[in-house]
């Protein structure tokens, strides 16, 4: 369960990350009511789960006299599509220096992993691409309850000693808190201290009872339908749809979208035996979220078969070009029926991917 930055925060709060004031409120009108509280600049955030809130116009500059005005837009303005019910209103923080980190799991090396980078911000996944050397990691045993500080030397460097003591107070919510992220992006320095100026916390969904959070959380227009469905799906805010038949395949797909510096708009695993009307409606999903401008099909016709997956996406008839890769049960027919409605059929995974790529850049 991805928490919103509002959610997070106040689980910062409690572990003693500093955050800067905040004011939650679902009408413009709230507003008047606190405008004393958090200084004459502040910062407004639409609180909705997309990815780049900031580029998208999520994220506004404000003073005391326009304020209610810039909470006003965000309230009838959708963000890459999605409403926003509430509004977060922060003091504006006197930044000296923006750094990066999260925190995860290597699966492969079956540790926590910690990454860190000297620069913070909006721009951190294309400082990622541009100079990967930028973004430092280091992993350590699940077993220890601290970060042992050699490592975090090791991993930050030359930065005030605050910023150290921030990244181990992110560790202990990571493991309280049974996360499968927790971000900082900007963490930053100012005259007052270390500062959270956003937060992204992500909560594995096997851990929703131990951790007192109710499993009916209010769901999207879209997760509303793939759970009527029956589909398996998780947004993840890149461009490139996905839609896969199991999981394993469906992740191998997200795996290679990322391994061709990619980003994937979302998982989608329609399960075995899909028939044509299963496929229309997973395709129309995948193509209803804002920003997917392609959308990779990728099955195995066991149980499945490739002329009932042509059929479904032929119905569905979207905007967003796709681009489908399937083999096994009635391929042939498949990919005769894809050909006649102009639908591009590819040999491999890792072609339908690179084309994929070819379409949204």
């Amino acid at each position: 369960m991805k928490l919103l930055e509002f959610e997070a925060k106040e689980l910062f709060r409690e572990e003693g990350i500093r955050v800067p004031r905040g004011l939650l409120v679902s009408e413009h009108e709230e507003i008047l009511l606190h405008m004393n509280e958090l200084g004459k600049k502040v910062v407004v955030k639409a609180q909705v789960d997309v990815g780049g809130r900031g580029k998208a116009g999520g994220v506004l500059m404000a003073d005391a006299s326009n304020v209610v005005e810039t909470a006003r837009h965000l309230f009838h303005t959708p963000i890459k599509g999605v409403p926003v019910p509430r509004v977060l209103i922060e003091e504006r923080l006197a930044i000296e220096h923006e750094y990066y980190v999260s925190i995860a799991i290597d699966r492969s090396a079956k540790q926590p992993v910690i990454l860190f980078a000297d620069v913070g911000g909006v721009e951190i996944e294309g400082t990622a691409k541009k100079n990967p050397d930028a973004i430092r990691k280091i992993t350590f045993s699940p077993l220890l309850s601290d970060v042992p500080n050699f490592l975090l030397r090791e991993l930050t460097g030359n930065v005030p000693d605050g910023v150290r003591e921030m990244i181990n107070k992110l560790y202990h919510v990571f493991c309280k808190k049974d996360a499968l992220l927790a971000e900082i992006n900007p963490l930053v320095t100012t005259p007052e201290g270390v500062y959270a100026a956003d937060a992204k916390l992500i909560i594995d969904d096997n851990a929703l009872a131990r951790q007192g959070i109710a499993v009916n959380r209010d769901l999207s227009e879209r997760e509303r339908e793939a759970e009527k469905h029956g589909f398996s799906y998780v947004e993840l805010g890149g461009t490139i749809g996905v839609i896969g038949n199991g999981a394993g395949l469906t992740m191998s797909t997200l795996d290679l979208i990322e391994y061709y510096h990619g980003r994937a708009a979302n998982f989608l695993d329609v399960g075995g035996g899909a028939d044509q009307e299963r496929v229309m409606h997973a395709v129309r999903l995948v193509a209803s979220m804002p920003g997917v401008t392609v959308i990779v099909v990728n099955l195995l016709g066991g149980i499945t078969r490739c002329d009932e997956v042509a059929k479904g996406i032929i119905a569905a008839d979207v905007t967003p070009t796709v681009i489908v890769r399937m083999a096994g049960t009635n391929e042939e027919e498949g990919r005769r029926l894809l050909a006649e409605h102009g639908y591009r059929m590819l040999e491999s995974m890792d072609a339908a991917v690179k084309t994929a790529l070819e379409v949204a850049a």
